[in-house]
């Protein structure tokens, strides 16, 4: 259970953790954007975040995360001790044999470090959808999420009851070959579903804040209401995604987390691309409802100064009772995203840094 349930760190009022886009700024690669990964879950193993986790995304240029498991292997070669997992793998895209065999690999590879965290959301477009699933019934992979799961979960135990046609075909690697760890399972969620069947199951639950905030509060208090004790976990364990970036002063933030915003625009609107270079988005004319969607999101980023950044993030964990952040800094420079949770850690006292007077 020690593994769910993160211990925080200075005077954070809860665990600390990272949610990394591995995003792509323009001028930049793909190659680039995956070296700053591995600096971030260096510098958040140095500095007392709970975990670092990687999101299953596809057909977006500015997002190179398309392939959690492989990056998640790479990571799990360049750190120590901080945990590692998906938020998530979308599993409704895979054969649930298939997630199994992965991630038995990365408990293989970094033992008692890897969370299997899954969503029932595609993580893209219809259309791509249907290319990763070789199926145009989008709808009803997403209906049949709760039996994938039941699927998944016995190929991780390797406890098909006998007379099931799976009874014969085993998860490599995994407990046929010995007594083994399998890798907590989360659920994800942005709204009911999830939270409530992680409730019903005993499972822990991350709810993505940082793209539908409006539905966190109603999400957590239904995974509360819907919580039944497991072999997982005894009370319930919430963690939220939050964007959030710091920067050396309000300005630069604000500068920063435009370019993230200009590029969800973009997405919104079917033209998505590479993050726009601060002085790209300054320089954008946005129209009336473009200027409107803009202000919203960026009204859900928490950002500006570390200590501004610390508090947003105080009263924002006092309002939803979450039981852990999980902090995305979407920005085009990767040294913008690194300076982020440097300042963060600096501002709570994290281990590894010098202590503010």
């Amino acid at each position: 259970m020690d593994e769910i349930r993160g211990a925080a760190a200075g005077t954070a009022p809860v665990p600390l953790s990272v949610l990394d886009l591995v995003t792509v700024g323009s001028g930049r690669t793909a190659a680039e954007a995956l070296r700053t990964s591995v600096d971030i879950a260096r510098l958040a193993e140095a500095r007392g975040f709970h975990r670092h986790w990687v999101a299953e995304h596809h057909s977006m240029p500015g997002v190179a995360s398309s392939s959690p498991a492989v990056i998640l292997a790479h990571l799990a070669a360049h750190t120590e001790r901080i945990r590692l997992g998906s938020g998530g793998v979308m599993l409704p895209n895979h054969a649930p044999l298939v997630i199994a065999e992965q991630f038995g690999t990365l408990e293989a590879l970094a033992p008692g470090r890897i969370d299997l965290g899954l969503g029932r959301a595609p993580g893209t477009d219809g259309a791509t959808a249907a290319a990763l699933r070789r199926s145009e019934r989008l709808a009803e992979g997403a209906d049949d999420f709760p039996q994938q799961l039941a699927e998944l979960t016995r190929f991780l135990d390797d406890d098909f009851p006998d007379g099931h046609p799976y009874a014969r075909i085993h998860a490599v690697p995994g407990p046929v070959q010995g007594p083994t760890h399998r890798p907590p399972i989360w659920l994800l969620g942005s709204s009911g579903f999830s939270a409530r069947l992680a409730g019903v199951l005993g499972l822990p639950f991350a709810f993505a804040h940082h793209f539908s905030a409006q539905n966190t509060v109603p999400a957590l208090d239904l995974y509360r209401e819907s919580f039944r004790p497991s072999a997982v976990l005894d009370a319930p364990y919430a963690l939220i995604g939050v964007s959030a970036l710091a920067a050396d002063d309000e300005k630069e933030a604000r500068r920063q987390v435009l370019t993230g915003a200009l590029s969800m625009l973009r997405l919104r609107s079917g033209r998505p691309g590479l993050i726009p270079t601060p002085q790209e988005a300054e320089a954008y004319a946005f129209s009336a409802p473009e200027r409107q969607f803009v202000e919203s999101w960026l009204s859900n980023i928490v950002h500006g100064t570390a200590d501004e950044v610390r508090t947003g993030l105080d009263d924002l964990q006092k309002r939803t009772g979450a039981d852990e952040l999980m902090l995305t800094a979407n920005a085009h420079s990767g040294d913008a995203r690194l300076r982020s949770y440097e300042l963060i850690a600096d501002a709570y006292e994290l281990p590894g840094g010098v202590v503010r007077s």
